[in-house]
């Protein structure tokens, strides 16, 4: 009996070298797609098409069907956890999330437990996409990290961070203890996307950017490591790719005190940190979504440097952040020509 050899994204997770390095991208389903504009127009809104796992296992395998992409990302949002702790999340259309009046922490550690219970349309969708997904492709599960999901809670939706900043600085017990409850919710939707298909789970701290060192320990490193060992502690074997956007003068203490697989890099990273990374850990990143929009030699010419400052390492080829709305497809399929030969 032959058995199939792992996915090109696991080897690279377990420590392999490839000669090709495996390539998706963040939002790869998204509205950059004609057919996921179509399909978008079908829901009532963007909360209701992330809790219907029939559109939202359609969209997560949209991009696998156009581009010869390593991995599909479920399709999802970050700030599901906060409806599921019992606060008020919409979304304005042209103006982006909108959360009402933060619950108190009593009454969101009360809903901890229902939690996970609330967001199972997301793992009905894993189960779904993974059942039609080829062996060679991997199922990456997702969430909002603890600072990112707590500051639109705090903030009310998208913002500077100002005031979440100074919540942290004026309230720290309770700010600590709002990472807690986000982390201790965070781990069991994190365990159960992987049981219910999830090969690889993502923590998306895309707001770490700017924190001083002291607020970067208790906001991001900490909560990153609970959730880490919270999942262990649940039996989930599945490698972790943590993603400290903006936070490379502190990605190597991230890697040292987070037990993750790979670190995500964003689009300021520096080829040395990459490459000293790459000696304890993959790396992912980090092409710049306004490059690939661009797209023309210039993008040509970073996605080869890219290639050879850290493709003789363990490297998943991948943007600093997401891939955005109005980038043509031609650049798209000129990247993956040029990374995978396909």
């Amino acid at each position: 009996m032959t058995q199939t050899a792992p996915a090109p994204l696991l080897r690279v997770l377990a420590g392999e070298t490839l000669n090709s390095p495996p390539i998706w991208f963040m939002r790869q389903a998204g509205r950059y797609l004609p057919e996921y504009r179509a399909l978008r127009a079908r829901a009532p809104d963007f909360i209701a098409f992330c809790h219907n796992s029939e559109m939202a296992a359609e969209a997560t395998l949209q991009p696998l069907r156009r581009f010869p992409f390593d991995a599909a990302i479920v399709f999802a949002d970050i700030l599901l956890i906060p409806g599921a702790l019992g606060q008020k999340v919409w979304f304005e259309a042209g103006e982006g999330p909108r959360l009402g009046e933060l619950p108190s922490l009593d009454a969101m550690a009360a809903e901890i437990d229902a939690s996970t219970g609330r967001l199972a349309n997301i793992g009905k969708t894993l189960s779904l996409v993974k059942a039609q997904l080829a062996p060679d492709k991997t199922l990456i599960g997702f969430a909002g990290a603890p600072w990112t999901v707590g500051s639109y809670m705090i903030e009310g939706g998208s913002s500077d961070r100002s005031r979440a900043r100074t919540y942290a600085y004026e309230h720290p017990a309770a700010m600590d203890r709002l990472m807690d409850i986000l982390s201790e919710s965070t781990a069991r939707y994190l365990a159960m996307q992987a049981d219910s298909g999830a090969e690889v789970l993502k923590l998306f701290e895309s707001w770490a950017e700017g924190l001083p060192e002291d607020l970067f320990e208790r906001l991001v490193i900490r909560p990153h490591r609970m959730i880490v060992q919270r999942l262990k502690e649940l039996g989930v074997t599945a490698p972790v790719i943590g993603f400290p956007r903006g936070a490379a003068a502190y990605a190597e203490r991230y890697a040292a005190e987070v037990d993750v697989a790979a670190v995500a890099l964003d689009t300021a990273a520096p080829a040395g940190l990459g490459q000293r990374l790459q000696k304890t850990h993959a790396i992912q990143g980090a092409l710049d979504p306004l490059l690939l929009r661009a797209g023309g030699p210039g993008l040509e010419r970073r996605v080869d440097e890219l290639l050879a400052q850290w493709g003789g390492g363990r490297y998943i080829f991948n943007l600093g952040h997401g891939i955005l709305p109005d980038t043509p497809i031609a650049h798209v399929e000129q990247v993956l020509k040029q990374v995978t030969g396909r």
